[in-house]
């Protein structure tokens, strides 16, 4: 993402007090310890002019949730109200912010996307991914049959309910195969995680990229 980043001219810091956005504790039910992280990440990054994640899952969690963790203190709901304006998904911060889709990017072979639901239902991030994919040069884009549903992994879910999680999974896993395509592309590392290791346990040769790793992709000399 550094990369990308840099090479469209972007002047970026990386602020190496940040931690974890507090996600994991909230969706477990732990929002006293997600208040905790989320005050942090606030006092971190209140002044920057824009926090780009590589994630919409974290992504999500500062602009949706932060005000739920916040609603019965004015002052922080307020900070967080006006940090979730700044926050961006990587695609959506390149396509809606810098207002490219062609960053110069090359991968020879067949592509398919997976719909991060944090992303898509969340922050209705849809056809953004798409666009940066689609001018990737020397790269074939097949969409797959259930490109938004999702892949079973939901954090802690696929950890209390497996045997959902692992059917989930299945269609998911079919219906990339079904492409045909070489690789599997996705902007959240949860869905890659759980897609990846599917791939990898079942031996099959089809590679998971996250957004970032392909656009960064330069034809070799």
């Amino acid at each position: 993402m550094v990369k990308v980043l840099h090479k469209l001219g972007v002047d970026l810091d990386f602020l190496e007090d940040q931690t974890c956005c507090g996600q994991p504790a909230f969706n477990s039910g732990f929002q006293t310890d997600a208040r905790v992280l989320a005050e942090r990440f606030l006092s971190i990054f209140n002044k920057d002019d824009y926090i780009v994640c590589p994630s919409g899952s974290c992504s999500a969690m500062v602009k949706v949730y932060y005000k739920e963790l916040f609603k019965n203190d004015p002052d922080l709901f307020e900070i967080a109200n006006k940090v979730s304006t700044r926050v961006y998904e990587f695609s959506e911060f390149i396509v809606n912010v810098l207002n490219k889709e062609d960053v110069g990017a090359f991968y020879e072979g067949k592509v398919t996307f997976h719909d991060s639901c944090h992303a898509l239902r969340e922050l209705r991030i849809k056809d953004e991914p798409r666009k940066l994919i689609k001018c990737v040069t020397g790269i074939e884009f097949i969409e797959m049959k259930l490109n938004d549903s999702c892949c079973g992994f939901g954090g802690t879910f696929s950890v209390k309910f497996p045997g959902v999680s692992i059917s989930m999974l299945n269609e998911k896993i079919e219906s990339i195969l079904n492409t045909g395509a070489s690789a599997v592309v996705s902007t959240d590392m949860g869905c890659l995680m759980q897609i990846g290791g599917a791939l990898s346990r079942r031996n099959i040769p089809v590679k998971e990229m996250h957004l970032a790793e392909l656009l960064a992709s330069e034809k070799r000399p």
